[in-house]
């Protein structure tokens, strides 16, 4: 029995990742997410258990911590929380002001995802190009989409995203 466990290869124990790629859908890798364009997604579930930890401080250095501290406030209706993650370098006043109101209405909507989105390849516009290796490119933006009040109307914006100081922001 000792001999099997010590002959066992250790890549029985990788871990699965959730990833979600630049059209949406779910990719399960035990790669880094990062590694094949996507996004990590954990389940929403999991999420809900830092609802309520208080606030760390720091900001996102990966876009899998900006996702989750997006998810996070929406799903907590935390308009401060989802403010935290805005990269606000060069905002007026006055701008500022209009950008916490809608702000405010997303994080009041209820939440059904937050999808990367990717440039498209250049041939890739016509549809009928194939290329013979995938190219990986980074996200540009963050879609949310979300429901109104309704619970059945799809809403849809759609965040920029900004590297800066080593971390990730959103932007409108």
């Amino acid at each position: 029995m000792l001999m099997t466990a010590i002959c066992w290869p250790s890549s029985v124990f990788a871990q699965v990742k959730r990833c979600a790629s630049a059209d949406g859908t779910t990719v399960y890798t035990d790669r880094r997410c990062e590694d094949i364009g996507a996004i990590e997604r954990l389940p929403r579930d999991h999420l809900a258990s830092g609802l309520a930890r208080p606030y760390r401080g720091g900001c996102a250095r990966t876009l899998q911590d900006l996702v989750f501290e997006m998810t996070s406030a929406i799903d907590g209706r935390d308009v401060n929380r989802l403010a935290s993650v805005v990269h606000w370098v060069g905002v007026s006043t006055r701008n500022g002001y209009s950008l916490m109101r809608r702000l405010d209405t997303i994080a009041n909507r209820p939440l059904v995802d937050i999808v990367s989105v990717t440039p498209r390849a250049p041939g890739d516009l016509d549809g009928d190009y194939y290329p013979q290796t995938t190219v990986r490119n980074a996200p540009v933006a963050l879609r949310v989409e979300q429901t109104l009040s309704n619970g059945s109307t799809p809403s849809r914006t759609v965040f920029g995203l900004q590297r800066h100081l080593g971390c990730w922001w959103i932007r409108m």
